[in-house]
């Protein structure tokens, strides 16, 4: 992978079978696959999850999303739209979106990935135990929400 063409993690309603999953990344990704986030603590926020990096430890779990080929573009603009991203400590951003590397659950092998955290102005609520927001969410069904 070369550049800034990295895949994205997702851990919420971005992931397979949640609302935001076929809204914005049907038709723009070429493979999807478990994988999970060291070193942060997934939060519930309001109908949708804040992940938050260095507190505390623990792993988020979810997915890499590779796009698919010629999307990478769309689907970034997409994916930054959704996520109130604006721009690197921009104030009025809600996620930052970062370059962190997570674990692929099927070897264990470190992936460098774009990953959206909780940015200044977001308001996270009380932590997910096990850092899994399909489990938060009781049955996995889908959970209203932006990410």
């Amino acid at each position: 992978m070369s550049g800034g063409l990295l895949p994205f993690f997702v851990y919420g309603t971005l992931r397979p079978g949640q609302p935001n999953h076929a809204l914005c990344l049907a038709g723009r990704t070429a493979r999807v696959e478990a994988a999970r986030l060291p070193g942060a603590v997934l939060h519930d926020g309001p109908g949708y999850p804040y992940a938050v990096r260095g507190a505390g430890g623990g792993e988020v779990v979810g997915e890499l999303v590779h796009a698919a080929p010629g999307a990478y573009p769309e689907l970034l603009a997409v994916l930054d739209r959704l996520e109130e991203y604006h721009g690197p400590g921009h104030e009025l951003n809600l996620y930052e979106r970062l370059r962190c590397d997570v674990l692929r659950a099927r070897d264990g092998a470190r992936v460098p990935a774009w990953v959206y955290v909780a940015a200044a102005r977001a308001v996270p609520g009380p932590r997910i135990p096990g850092g899994d927001w399909l489990g938060r969410a009781g049955d996995g069904t889908a959970v209203t929400g932006r990410r």
